[in-house]
């Protein structure tokens, strides 16, 4: 199993933030993220916290059991969550249109497909 400073990697990554833009988040400096990261210090209650509230699935970084809903999605289907995710407003706005667009018509049984 992955250390808890590779577990605390994973989510920062997946977040798609630096280490600075993390620590900033968690409310401590670089240099304690970066120990974080490495095993040779433990964060307090205040960080966890602070990062859970940007994202972080805590129960993860701790345990390596995933709490998400998205750990219990295929990889192609959690690449698109996450990519949706990380799109701009209107972007995630147009998705949400072409994916209605696409649903009614196979909810009332017009596919189209023979």
């Amino acid at each position: 199993m992955d250390s808890f400073g590779e577990r605390l990697r994973s989510e920062r990554e997946r977040l798609g933030l630096t280490q600075d833009e993390f620590s900033e988040k968690g409310g401590v400096k670089k240099r304690a993220q970066i120990n974080y990261e490495k095993g040779e210090r433990n964060p307090d209650s205040t960080y966890l916290a602070a990062i859970a509230a940007a994202g972080v699935d805590i129960v993860y970084v701790i345990t390596g059991v995933r709490t998400t809903p998205a750990a219990a999605l295929s990889p192609r289907a959690a690449a698109l969550v996450d990519n949706f995710e990380h799109m701009a407003d209107e972007d995630k706005r147009a998705i949400e249109r072409l994916a209605d667009a696409v649903q009614k018509p196979q909810a009332q049984g017009l596919t189209g497909t023979k």
